[in-house]
């Protein structure tokens, strides 16, 4: 394989991207069984895959909390670290559903709007083109998420698909329903397990492929 041709995709994403263990405390599910590892996997030689995901990441806000996890903020100095680019995958949106936020579906939604023109403007892809852009929406919390930080989460990610497809219409870029494949889970109803993982990276990978 041609290095040269090798296509470059950026996975931008929070906890579920970074491979967040909620049967192990909290820690990492080793490489190979992240969803960005099998997506890897699936498309072989012909990509590269990069994970860039941080517990907590936001679209757009800034956690008054947890700092530092504004996905705007850190967006371009990505961008330019890993150019160049020809696919950006963004999976984002579950932290920007927590109670603290109170924000409705389509405030999140133009959150993720902001975060694809800003990859659409970067200028990162070969020869200072635009990367393709792939908006991944995100599974939602479980419903029973009552009397912690994701309360009301689940109503207000219940119709974020539809929200982020009127985005993705709207700038000429890709959507892919998280949801239409799996679905979040105990213990925590948050983060995926690993037979998740496998079947998400499979599925996206798939769609890279019909899509771009």
């Amino acid at each position: 394989m041609n290095e040269a041709s090798r296509k470059e995709i950026l996975c931008y994403g929070d906890s579920n991207t970074w491979g967040y263990n909620p049967f192990d405390q909290g820690r990492r599910y080793p490489v190979a069984q992240r969803w960005t590892s099998v997506l890897q996997h699936a498309l072989g030689n012909s990509y590269h895959v990069i994970a860039e995901g941080m517990n907590g990441r936001t679209t757009v806000f800034d956690d008054p909390v947890e700092p530092g996890r504004n996905g705007l903020t850190y967006l371009h100095t990505c961008l330019q670290s890993h150019k160049p680019l020809d696919i950006v995958l963004v999976m984002l949106g579950t932290n920007d559903a927590k109670h603290r936020f109170a924000l409705l579906p389509v405030d999140i939604a133009l959150g993720m709007k902001r975060l694809v023109k800003s990859i659409l403007n970067s200028e990162t892809g070969t020869d200072s083109s635009s990367p393709k852009v792939g908006i991944i929406v995100p599974v939602p919390v479980c419903a029973d998420l009552e009397g912690g930080v994701f309360t009301g989460a689940f109503q207000r990610m219940s119709t974020l698909a539809e929200q982020y497809r009127i985005v993705a219409d709207d700038l000429h870029v890709a959507c892919f329903d998280a949801g239409s494949v799996i679905q979040l889970s105990m213990p925590d109803g948050i983060h995926l397990s690993r037979e998740s993982h496998a079947k998400l990276g499979v599925a996206i990978a798939q769609w890279v492929k019909d899509i771009f």
